[in-house]
């Protein structure tokens, strides 16, 4: 199989991703219906400002604060990695594995076409990835 892009991958998934003020609840509760692991953040101009995980919702509970109460603009990791549409499942894993990351916001120019997590590429031929067999780590 040759190397596909991001924009392949994501298909016609259905974004995600919640204002900024937005309570941690509904973001959990967004990510449990949909069963993804990630919520985009963006702010009043649709525009991307961060990334809510499950291991933020993890950090929020074990400080003690209230789901309810906490925004998600309190929780989120702010300003996260990206990557165009048009880059390599390979150029992407890369990416997610040598930033430490499990979820990867696909943008350009300000619109966002959705997220990929590691799980997007479990089972795919990708091309080049016996090269890196740390890239080969990352989808087990």
């Amino acid at each position: 199989m040759t190397n596909r892009r991001l924009a392949d991958i994501l298909g016609d998934q259905r974004l995600l991703a919640l204002r900024e003020h937005a309570p941690v609840r509904e973001a959990c509760q967004c990510m449990w219906e949909r069963r993804k692991g990630s919520v985009l953040v963006i702010d009043q101009d649709s525009r991307l400002i961060g990334i809510f995980t499950g291991r933020d919702a993890v950090r929020v509970l074990a400080e003690g604060k209230s789901a309810d109460a906490t925004p998600l603009i309190e929780a989120m990791t702010p300003n996260p990695v990206t990557a165009r549409p048009a880059a390599s499942a390979v150029d992407a894993l890369r990416t997610m594995s040598d930033r430490g990351i499990r979820h990867l916001p696909v943008v350009e120019n300000h619109t966002i076409f959705g997220v990929v997590s590691r799980n997007d590429f479990k089972g795919m031929e990708i091309d080049r990835l016996d090269e890196d067999d740390h890239l080969s780590e990352c989808l087990r």
